[in-house]
């Protein structure tokens, strides 16, 4: 993947201790410094140093419409308030009573 021990690598094991990391960047630092100071003017091949990863946090907002159906029930309460007006009225009934006083002829 790369051609320096910088980066972990295939020839750089994942189980390393970090000692062992610490021993491998001091070696390869050193390697690159001899090669440009011994030949002033000569350009050395490029150091392929570890990915960086820069994380951007974005927020996007959204709108969402939530339609919520309302219906309006109107209820009609009829109310009947009833008031009792008196009619009178007036019958006549006449009886009838025969009193006999003398009972002379029965």
């Amino acid at each position: 993947m790369f051609k320096n021990n910088r980066c972990i690598d295939s020839s750089f094991p994942a189980q390393a201790m970090p000692y062992q990391a610490k021993e491998m960047k001091e070696q390869t630092m050193k390697t690159e410094t001899q090669c440009c100071e011994s030949y002033p003017g000569v350009m050395c091949p490029p150091v392929y140093e570890c990915p960086q990863e820069r994380v951007c946090h974005r927020e996007i907002n959204h709108q969402v419409r939530h339609i919520c159906p309302v219906n309006t029930r109107i209820v009609n309460h009829h109310i009947y308030h009833h008031s009792y007006d008196p009619c009178f009225t007036c019958c006549e009934e006449n009886v009838v009573c025969n009193v006999y006083d003398n009972k002379c002829c029965y």
